[in-house]
């Protein structure tokens, strides 16, 4: 499903399947909280790098992990 977002179009599909993937991950890693709540940091990712021409589900959630991870360690 296309949603337009002033100027721009965003595959919200592709973005909810990154976010999905990444935050199963994190959730079972430990790194975020086992809740419902959508966290707004992580999805902020993932459609920064989306907005910048990654469009791959995959690659998005694996690039969003990773920079999540690098953000957590360094509030730490």
């Amino acid at each position: 499903m296309l949603v337009e977002r002033g100027l721009q179009v965003m595959n919200v599909e592709v973005v909810g399947d990154a976010y999905a993937i990444a935050a199963n991950y994190l959730r079972r890693s430990g790194v975020i909280p086992d809740i419902l709540a959508t966290n707004d940091r992580l999805l902020e990712i993932i459609v920064t790098m989306f907005q910048r021409g990654e469009f791959n589900r995959i690659r998005l959630a694996n690039n969003a992990i990773a920079k999540f991870e690098a953000s957590a360690l360094i509030r730490s």
